[in-house]
C-alpha cells in the first residue's frame, strides 16, 4: 500500500484505487488502520446489509434458469424447430409473471431490456424522438436515480427542456410545484417509486393524475419499489415503469420496460424488430426466466417479507436512536420502504464508519454513484448539510438478515460510534450540545 501524506490530506493508493481521506489527523489514522486491517483479512461470510445496491441471487431463480444455460439453448426466434418453441414459451411464461407482479393488463405490454437502466433510456428517449416532439419539455427531480438524471442531461444537450419538480425535506415530491412546472410542450413526467438511498415512496397515483390531466405521460423507475410494496401500474394509472431483475433476487443483466396499450416510443435498438419493435435484439432468455421467476415469487411473498422487514427496520431504527446520540433519520419517518433507513452519524466520517464495520456490508450512497468522494446528492437536495451528508449510511435489509443481525450491527455501530467520536476534536465541544435536528 503507498501512503502519502500532504497539506492536510491523506491519499490510500492501492490497485489503481484512490480514497480522499477523513479531515482530523488522528482519524486519518485510524482510517488507514482500518484500511489496511480490511485488506489483509476481508471475511467472506460478511453480513450483507446492502440490498438497494443488489440482491443476491435467489437459489430458486437459479433452479429456473438452469435449464436455459445448458440444454434448453434454443432462440425464440427459432420457429422451425423445437428448440425454438421451447425457448419462446419459457420468455411468454415469464412475461406473465412480470404482468402479475405490476397488475399490467396485458402481457404485450411488457418489453424486456438489459436492465432498469435501459428501460429509463427507453422511456425517457423513447418519447423525445417521437414526431413533434423536437424541444419538448420533460419534468423530474433531483433525487432521481442517474439514470433519469443522465437521460435527461442528454436529451437536454439535444434541445429538450428539463424542468427539476421541488422536493420536501423527506425527499418527497410537492405536488404543486410539479403541476405549477408543466407546460404546453411538457410530453413526459419521470418520477422513482421510491428512492434507493433515503427509502421515500412518492405519491405515485397523484402524480399520474396530475400528469393525465394536462395530457402528459407518466413514468416511473419502480426498481426500487417492486418486491418490498406494492406496485399497481392500473390502480395508479402508471403508462411506464422500468424493472430490474437484480434488486428483486433475480440476476444481473435484465429488465423491462412495461408500456402502456397506446403509448408509443421510437425504438433506442433496431434490427429484426424484436419486443414488437421497441427493442431489437436476441433475447437473453436464461435473464428473462431468471426475471419472471424473482418477479413471481415477488408478488407471492410480499406481504409477509415486507411485514417481516418493517419489523427488523423498526428494531434496528429504535435501538440507533435509544443507544447513539446526535443521529439524524434520513427521508420520511413513515412513507419509506419498509427495508431501509439512512441515518447521519454526525461527527462520524461514514467511510470510516463502514470500515469500522467491516463484518457488515454496507454503503452511504446508490451503488451507481459510491464512486464519487462527494456528498450524496440526494441528501443534498433534502437539505442535509454537507457536514451531515458524508456522516451518512444507508441500511438495505433484506431475505436473509434476522433479530441477531440486527442486534450485532447495533452493538457494532454503538462501539465503532463511540470510538470514531473519541478521535474527533469536533466531538469535544459538542458533548454538552443539545441539537433539535438530532433524533437524540
Amino acid at each position: 500500500m503507498m501512503f502519502k501524506a500532504r497539506h492536510n490530506s491523506i491519499y490510500l493508493d492501492w490497485t489503481g484505487f484512490v480514497i480522499i481521506s477523513l479531515d482530523f489527523i488522528i482519524i486519518k489514522r485510524y482510517f488507514l488502520l482500518e484500511c489496511e486491517r480490511t485488506l489483509a483479512g476481508a471475511k467472506m461470510n460478511l453480513i450483507y446489509m446492502d440490498h438497494h445496491a443488489t440482491t443476491p441471487l435467489d437459489k430458486e431463480v437459479l433452479e429456473a434458469m438452469m435449464p436455459y444455460l445448458t440444454s434448453e439453448f434454443g432462440n425464440p426466434a427459432s420457429n422451425t424447430h423445437a428448440y425454438g418453441h421451447r425457448a419462446r414459451h419459457a420468455v411468454e411464461e415469464a412475461r406473465q409473471q412480470v404482468a402479475a407482479l405490476i397488475n399490467a393488463k396485458s402481457v404485450d405490454e411488457i418489453i424486456f431490456t438489459s436492465g432498469a437502466t435501459e428501460s429509463d433510456n427507453l422511456a425517457l428517449k423513447g418519447i423525445a424522438a417521437l414526431p413533434g416532439k423536437a424541444g419538448g419539455h420533460i419534468i423530474t427531480m433531483a433525487t432521481e436515480h442517474k439514470a433519469i438524471l443522465d437521460t435527461a442531461k442528454r436529451l437536454e444537450r439535444q434541445g429538450v427542456q428539463v424542468g427539476f419538480a421541488s422536493v420536501d425535506e423527506f425527499g418527497v415530491v410537492d405536488l404543486q410545484n410539479l403541476e405549477a412546472l408543466i407546460q404546453p410542450n411538457t410530453m413526459l413526467i419521470s418520477i422513482q417509486s421510491a428512492n434507493s438511498e433515503i427509502g421515500t415512496v412518492q405519491p405515485i397515483a397523484e402524480i399520474a393524475g396530475i400528469a393525465h390531466k394536462h395530457g402528459v405521460v407518466f413514468h416511473t423507475d419502480a426498481v426500487q419499489a417492486l418486491g418490498r410494496i406494492d406496485v399497481d401500474v392500473v390502480g395508479d394509472h402508471v403508462d411506464l415503469l422500468s424493472i430490474s431483475a437484480h434488486k428483486m433476487y433475480g440476476p444481473k443483466g435484465v429488465g423491462a420496460l412495461y408500456v402502456r396499450k397506446g403509448i408509443h416510443l421510437i425504438p433506442l435498438i433496431e434490427g429484426g424488430g424484436h419486443e414488437k419493435g421497441m427493442r431489437s435484439g436476441t433475447l437473453n432468455v436464461p435473464g428473462i426466466v431468471g426475471l419472471g421467476t424473482a418477479a413471481e415469487m415477488a408478488k407471492r411473498d410480499l406481504e409477509n417479507e415486507s411485514a417481516r422487514l418493517l419489523q427488523l427496520r423498526d428494531r434496528l431504527a429504535h435501538g440507533i436512536e435509544k443507544r447513539i446520540k446526535h443521529v439524524k433519520l434520513n427521508g420520511h419517518p413513515d412513507k419509506r420502504l419498509p427495508n431501509n433507513l439512512n441515518y447521519s452519524f454526525a461527527y462520524v466520517e461514514a467511510e470510516a464508519l463502514i470500515l469500522s464495520c467491516r463484518d457488515v456490508a454496507l454503503s452511504s450512497s446508490s451503488a451507481c454513484s459510491s464512486s464519487s468522494l462527494q456528498s450524496s446528492y440526494v441528501l443534498k437536495a433534502i437539505g442535509v448539510p454537507d457536514s451531515l451528508a458524508q456522516c451518512s449510511i444507508r441500511f438495505g435489509l433484506g431475505k436473509s438478515n434476522t433479530e441477531e443481525h440486527i442486534d450485532f450491527l447495533l452493538d457494532l455501530l454503538e462501539k465503532s460510534v463511540g470510538r470514531l467520536r473519541e478521535m474527533s476534536p469536533l466531538y469535544d465541544g459538542a458533548k454538552e450540545d443539545v441539537d433539535s435536528g438530532f433524533a437524540r
